[in-house]
């Protein structure tokens, strides 16, 4: 049985899985900060309760991130020995910073979670700020480790091919690294503020329209509502970057077999074996005007065939990568439109918008854009086929040659639907839970003070 389909399946499953719970890890910290800081600064009741609240469930999420990330680390050595064996010593450089990155966010994040009741207020706040720190500079560091895949550099090669020498900086900051990495961090926050508000809309729907709803919608919401046009616009340019660094990818996005220009934009649609492509919308010179404006429809656009056919995309390939790249676009312009719609409706009216159109509108928001980053990644990865390193190591080559993989793609499956399961109902509980307490016992306020023990009652001995 060949290894390599099951060897992708497992590495594609636990990224998928994994990076849902990655914009939790980068942005929450931020959001809580928010809340907290709020409660400080205007004595906000509501705002401190929901800064504890999300600091709990954020503790959850990064301990089931830990967990996900670490089964990652381990696939590289079982799936990918060949791959880690060659580049090892430059693919690992930014995981080296990840993991001083992650040890940085454990360590504040249990600082954080044990010093409500026990650090002064703004002594306590503080203790937030490297959680969010660590968490941006953690994502960049593992982003620039794909990016060195799509750019490989800083690195020397003897005849044999073996890694004799290597630039630190240089494998870091590669070429790719800037733009994808930015692209990583605003989309964690994007989806992130999504993900959290969808779930005060739900309750808001249901009825609960109390302050501390509100202020947990309308927290996360403008945390996305303003990530979102940036994440557009830093999407195009990145669109531009594999325009001019990675063609035969740039041509699997736009759905283009042979080089030409005044290239349409083909929404939907797929490729035919015989390099035809059917149904969908073309947009006439669309594609070409996107890719370089200032030549506009005379713009020439690389097509699949400009490479031999075992150096590009296969036609499955192709057509995943194109269906990915249109249900990002579509979905991430959904998000653009509630984002407007809701700055719209905070500028005239100066509050947040509660009718039940929009709000029904947000409550999907959070799935939709934990689809949209879904099928961004299926863009780049499997964009990049047949290579692992862009031009320099195909992935048949990279993978185990171990014919059990199947089992353990099968395990990683039932484990991870048994720690979804699982998680969704911790959180479930600790929602219900939160629920019934209605707020802090006197006893149990954040920031107040120390409750005394009453003094043991005397008790005469017998004579």
């Amino acid at each position: 049985m060949n290894p390599v389909p099951w060897a992708r399946s497992q590495m594609a499953f636990t990224l998928a899985f994994h990076i849902i719970l990655v914009p939790l890890g980068v942005s929450w910290a931020f959001m809580v900060l928010i809340a907290n800081y709020r409660a400080l600064r205007k004595d906000d009741r509501a705002a401190l309760v929901l800064a504890q609240r999300w600091s709990k469930y954020m503790a959850v999420t990064f301990a089931v991130g830990a967990v996900t990330g670490t089964v990652l680390s381990f696939e590289f050595g079982l799936l990918w020995p060949h791959f880690m064996g060659t580049w090892g010593e430059a693919f690992g450089v930014p995981f080296a910073f990840e993991g001083l990155f992650f040890f940085t966010e454990a360590i504040f994040v249990a600082i954080y979670i044990f010093g409500w009741r026990r650090l002064k207020p703004w002594t306590h706040f503080w203790t937030g700020v490297p959680i969010v720190l660590a968490g941006v500079f953690g994502s960049v560091s593992v982003v620039a480790a794909n990016a060195w895949m799509n750019a490989p550099s800083g690195f020397t090669a003897n005849a044999q091919g073996e890694i004799v020498d290597v630039d630190p900086l240089a494998v870091i900051f590669n070429d790719a690294m800037p733009l994808q990495a930015a692209h990583m961090v605003v989309a964690a926050y994007l989806v992130g503020g999504f993900l959290i508000s969808s779930v005060y809309a739900v309750g808001m729907l249901r009825g609960r329209v109390d302050r501390y709803h509100k202020l947990g919608f309308a927290i996360p919401f403008s945390v996305a509502a303003v990530a979102t046009p940036i994440q557009i616009g830093v999407g195009d340019t990145l669109a531009r970057w594999v325009y001019d660094n990675q063609p035969v990818k740039f041509a699997a996005i736009e759905l283009v077999p042979t080089t030409s220009s005044d290239v349409p934009e083909t929404l939907l649609g797929h490729l035919n074996a015989d390099g035809t492509v059917t149904g969908g919308i073309p947009i006439p010179g669309m594609a070409s005007w996107l890719s370089d404006p200032s030549t506009g429809r005379s713009t020439v656009v690389q097509g699949l065939d400009s490479v031999p056919a075992d150096t590009r995309p296969t036609i499955l390939e192709a057509n995943v990568v194109h269906l990915a790249w249109d249900v990002m676009v579509g979905l991430g312009s959904l998000l653009l439109l509630l984002s407007l719609w809701y700055a719209a409706i905070w500028l005239i009216r100066r509050r947040a918008p509660t009718g039940k159109w929009f709000l029904r509108a947000a409550a999907c928001s959070g799935v939709l854009a934990v689809v949209t980053m879904e099928a961004g990644w299926v863009v780049t990865e499997v964009g990049r086929q047949p290579w692992i390193v862009y031009n320099l190591m195909k992935v048949e080559a990279a993978a185990t040659g171990n014919a059990g993989v199947w089992i353990t793609f099968i395990a990683v499956i039932v484990l991870y639907l048994a720690l979804g399961v699982t998680t969704i109902m911790v959180l479930r509980s600790m929602s219900r839970r939160f629920r019934r307490a209605g707020g802090f016992a006197d006893i149990d306020t954040p920031y107040g003070p120390t409750e005394k023990p009453e003094p043991a009652e005397t008790v005469e001995s017998e004579p």
